[in-house]
Protein backbone atom coordinates (compact mmCIF):
# COMPACT_ATOMS: atom_id res chain seq x y z
CA UNK A 1 0.00 0.00 0.00
CA UNK A 2 1.44 3.70 -1.06
CA UNK A 3 -0.49 6.72 -0.74
CA UNK A 4 0.80 9.59 -2.74
CA UNK A 5 0.39 13.23 -0.84
CA UNK A 6 1.02 16.69 -2.26
CA UNK A 7 -0.34 20.00 -0.65
CA UNK A 8 0.66 22.70 -1.98
CA UNK A 9 -0.17 26.32 0.12
CA UNK A 10 0.11 30.07 -0.72
CA UNK A 11 0.95 32.56 1.98
CA UNK A 12 2.04 36.07 2.70
CA UNK A 13 5.19 34.82 4.63
CA UNK A 14 8.18 35.34 3.50
CA UNK A 15 10.03 32.19 2.38
CA UNK A 16 12.47 32.42 5.45
CA UNK A 17 9.59 32.91 7.64
CA UNK A 18 7.44 30.03 5.94
CA UNK A 19 10.54 27.46 6.32
CA UNK A 20 11.38 28.65 9.75
CA UNK A 21 7.60 27.40 10.87
CA UNK A 22 8.09 24.04 9.05
CA UNK A 23 10.99 23.25 10.55
CA UNK A 24 9.96 23.56 14.01
CA UNK A 25 9.32 20.37 14.33
CA UNK A 26 7.47 20.16 17.62
CA UNK A 27 4.90 22.53 16.60
CA UNK A 28 3.81 19.96 14.08
CA UNK A 29 2.08 18.29 16.60
CA UNK A 30 0.06 21.40 17.14
CA UNK A 31 -2.37 20.67 14.58
CA UNK A 32 -2.49 16.51 14.55
CA UNK A 33 -4.97 15.26 16.48
CA UNK A 34 -3.68 13.04 19.59
CA UNK A 35 0.27 13.65 18.34
CA UNK A 36 2.86 14.90 19.89
CA UNK A 37 6.55 15.24 18.34
CA UNK A 38 9.88 15.22 19.98
CA UNK A 39 13.44 15.85 18.79
CA UNK A 40 15.81 13.29 19.84
CA UNK A 41 18.77 14.66 18.40
CA UNK A 42 20.20 18.18 18.61
CA UNK A 43 20.19 20.67 17.26
CA UNK A 44 16.86 20.13 15.39
CA UNK A 45 18.45 22.14 12.19
CA UNK A 46 20.34 19.73 9.77
CA UNK A 47 20.41 16.42 7.91
CA UNK A 48 20.67 14.04 10.99
CA UNK A 49 17.90 14.90 12.84
CA UNK A 50 15.75 12.48 13.94
CA UNK A 51 12.11 13.29 15.78
CA UNK A 52 9.87 11.22 16.48
CA UNK A 53 5.66 11.89 16.01
CA UNK A 54 3.91 9.83 18.59
CA UNK A 55 0.22 9.39 17.51
CA UNK A 56 -1.95 7.83 20.30
CA UNK A 57 -4.01 8.32 23.66
CA UNK A 58 -2.07 5.87 26.52
CA UNK A 59 -0.18 2.84 25.37
CA UNK A 60 -2.58 3.09 22.31
CA UNK A 61 -1.12 4.19 19.82
CA UNK A 62 2.48 4.42 17.74
CA UNK A 63 5.81 6.23 16.71
CA UNK A 64 6.45 7.70 13.98
CA UNK A 65 10.01 7.88 13.66
CA UNK A 66 12.07 10.61 11.27
CA UNK A 67 15.41 11.30 10.16
CA UNK A 68 15.57 14.86 8.02
CA UNK A 69 18.08 13.45 5.40
CA UNK A 70 18.23 16.24 3.12
CA UNK A 71 18.14 19.87 4.50
CA UNK A 72 18.77 22.84 2.06
CA UNK A 73 17.67 26.09 3.67
CA UNK A 74 15.33 27.94 3.02
CA UNK A 75 14.06 26.07 0.01
CA UNK A 76 13.87 21.86 0.50
CA UNK A 77 13.81 19.42 3.47
CA UNK A 78 13.71 15.96 2.87
CA UNK A 79 12.54 13.22 5.64
CA UNK A 80 12.41 9.37 5.41
CA UNK A 81 9.72 7.77 7.55
CA UNK A 82 11.37 4.73 9.32
CA UNK A 83 8.72 3.70 11.75
CA UNK A 84 7.02 -0.44 12.21
CA UNK A 85 3.84 1.05 11.36
CA UNK A 86 4.43 4.25 8.70
CA UNK A 87 7.68 4.26 6.28
CA UNK A 88 8.08 5.97 3.22
CA UNK A 89 9.00 9.74 2.89
CA UNK A 90 8.02 13.31 3.32
CA UNK A 91 9.18 16.80 1.44
CA UNK A 92 8.64 20.34 0.90
CA UNK A 93 9.92 22.99 -1.28
CA UNK A 94 9.62 26.80 -0.36
CA UNK A 95 9.37 29.20 -3.16
CA UNK A 96 9.71 32.83 -2.97
CA UNK A 97 6.60 34.84 -4.98
CA UNK A 98 6.95 38.27 -6.53
CA UNK A 99 4.53 39.59 -4.34
CA UNK A 100 6.86 39.13 -1.08
CA UNK A 101 4.95 35.95 -0.19
CA UNK A 102 5.48 32.02 -0.21
CA UNK A 103 4.62 28.91 -1.83
CA UNK A 104 4.60 25.46 0.22
CA UNK A 105 4.79 22.35 -1.85
CA UNK A 106 4.81 19.24 0.89
CA UNK A 107 4.45 16.16 -0.70
CA UNK A 108 4.35 12.59 0.93
CA UNK A 109 4.35 9.04 0.11
CA UNK A 110 3.27 6.62 2.97
CA UNK A 111 2.96 3.41 3.56
CA UNK A 112 1.30 1.73 6.46
CA UNK A 113 2.27 -1.89 7.11
CA UNK A 114 -1.17 -4.17 7.31
CA UNK A 115 -3.36 -1.60 5.32
CA UNK A 116 -3.97 -3.57 2.25
CA UNK A 117 -3.75 -1.45 -1.62
CA UNK A 118 -7.42 -1.35 -1.71
CA UNK A 119 -7.52 0.97 0.86
CA UNK A 120 -4.47 3.36 -0.78
CA UNK A 121 -7.55 6.30 -1.67
CA UNK A 122 -8.46 6.71 1.73
CA UNK A 123 -5.52 6.60 3.00
CA UNK A 124 -4.18 8.98 1.12
CA UNK A 125 -7.64 11.15 1.56
CA UNK A 126 -6.98 10.85 5.45
CA UNK A 127 -3.16 12.11 4.74
CA UNK A 128 -4.74 14.89 2.46
CA UNK A 129 -6.58 15.97 5.60
CA UNK A 130 -4.11 15.62 8.64
CA UNK A 131 -0.87 17.27 6.73
CA UNK A 132 -3.26 20.14 5.03
CA UNK A 133 -4.35 20.60 8.78
CA UNK A 134 -0.57 20.73 9.67
CA UNK A 135 0.44 22.87 7.34
CA UNK A 136 -2.35 25.11 7.57
CA UNK A 137 -1.54 25.25 11.12
CA UNK A 138 2.31 26.11 10.62
CA UNK A 139 1.90 28.61 8.18
CA UNK A 140 -1.41 30.43 10.20
CA UNK A 141 -0.38 34.78 10.03
CA UNK A 142 -2.91 34.38 12.47
CA UNK A 143 -0.57 32.77 15.10
CA UNK A 144 1.60 35.95 15.03
CA UNK A 145 -1.08 38.71 14.66
CA UNK A 146 -0.62 39.51 11.20
CA UNK A 147 -4.17 37.68 10.37
CA UNK A 148 -3.44 37.32 6.61
CA UNK A 149 -4.11 33.38 6.33
CA UNK A 150 -3.13 31.14 4.22
CA UNK A 151 -4.55 29.97 0.30
CA UNK A 152 -4.57 27.03 -1.44
CA UNK A 153 -5.25 23.20 -2.81
CA UNK A 154 -4.44 20.10 -1.61
CA UNK A 155 -3.67 17.22 -4.53
CA UNK A 156 -3.83 14.06 -4.56
CA UNK A 157 -2.18 11.23 -6.27
CA UNK A 158 -5.09 10.79 -8.55
CA UNK A 159 -4.97 14.66 -9.05
CA UNK A 160 -8.18 15.00 -7.08
CA UNK A 161 -7.83 18.97 -6.17
CA UNK A 162 -10.04 20.41 -3.53
CA UNK A 163 -10.29 23.59 -1.28
CA UNK A 164 -7.86 24.95 1.13
CA UNK A 165 -7.51 22.06 3.65
CA UNK A 166 -10.68 19.79 2.76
Amino acid sequence: MTAHIRIVRDTSLRASEAWRRLTDWERHGDSVPLTRVTVTTPPPDAAGTVFVARTGAGRWGFDDPMEVVAWQPPRRCRMEKRGRVVTGWAEFEVRALGDGGSRVEWREELRVRGVPRAADRVVAAAGRWVFGRAVDGLLDDALDGTGEGTTGDVTGAAGETSPHGQ
